[in-house]
């Protein structure tokens, strides 16, 4: 048993993964010695001395092969957390990620000063943004994603995280399947849609290019394929004085908002993230 003794594990599982080329070699090594063995994070390191059985080593062992094939931890231990929330993740949705915290936070910041009680999420994905915003303060929210796929994961994600009961999922290409009179108004439409220009995407890491749904990821030619579909259809969706707010690659800040402009937005703002980045888009309907 002394060949499956804990501390000697992750030591030789981050070599190899380092080899392997992944980055945060030893921080994986732990999520899936934690996931294998049930252990803390402080576990970790008060019983490093624990010897794995057969099967705590066996599945150790295919996550951390899984990974050195550049498969994203996050499919792999079946989690992630966001907002301080847990979501379940798989193949079927793109991995939620700091950036789109900001989407989030920067929705609650605007909810302090004006009512914003209601959402439309437009490629919901895991359903991390309307869950989180339930969460933490907005009455009901309406996810639409065209994968059903997408949407059991969401539909898990809302149970899991106590907010079922508040939202509705919505099976549709962008707003196809919405007729404006069943659904009704909605005080903000939120999107983190495709966004990453065409030309690009074989530049991606191979987590992201390979194991990321592409049709989460691919935004046309210049990027900006969902945003000129959603700004001008989904307009009719909000109230009076509702809002629209996007993610938005490094490099969109002032074509999404011209495209805002250009549909009667006012009170646009760009908000950037912690690298100086352009990172989210709003505006109110006038």
């Amino acid at each position: 048993m002394s060949q499956n003794k804990l501390e000697s594990l992750l030591m030789e599982a981050s070599r190899k993964l380092k080899n392997d080329g992944v980055g945060e070699y030893q921080l994986d090594a732990q999520l899936f010695m934690m996931k294998a063995t049930g252990f803390t994070k402080v576990q970790l390191f008060t019983k490093n001395d624990y010897c794995l059985n057969g099967n705590e080593a066996e599945e150790f062992w295919k996550m951390v092969d899984k990974r050195g094939k550049r498969i994203p931890t996050q499919y792999i231990i079946g989690s992630c957390q966001f907002m301080g929330l847990d979501f379940f993740v798989s193949n079927a949705v793109l991995i939620p990620r700091p950036d789109t915290e900001i989407l989030v936070e920067t929705i609650l910041e605007y909810k302090k000063n004006n009512v914003i009680n209601s959402i439309m999420d437009i490629g919901t994905g895991s359903g991390c943004i309307p869950i989180s915003l339930l969460h933490y303060g907005v009455n009901k929210a309406v996810a639409v994603d065209i994968s059903t796929d997408a949407l059991e994961v969401a539909r898990r994600n809302a149970e899991r995280n106590k907010v079922l009961e508040r939202i509705q999922f919505i099976n549709s290409n962008l707003f196809e399947k919405l007729g404006e009179e069943h659904y009704g108004k909605f005080d903000a439409i939120v999107s983190n849609p495709p966004y990453i220009a065409k030309s690009v995407i074989k530049g991606l890491m191979p987590e992201v290019k390979d194991f990321e749904p592409m049709i989460a990821l691919d935004g046309g030619r210049d990027g900006l394929d969902f945003y000129k579909e959603i700004i001008p259809k989904g307009k009719k969706y909000l109230s009076s004085n509702g809002w629209m707010f996007f993610e938005i690659g490094y490099d969109q800040g002032i074509d999404v908002s011209d495209l805002l402009k250009a549909e009667g937005f006012d009170k646009i703002e760009v908000i950037k993230d912690l690298a100086g980045l352009d990172r989210v888009v709003l505006g109110k309907i006038l």
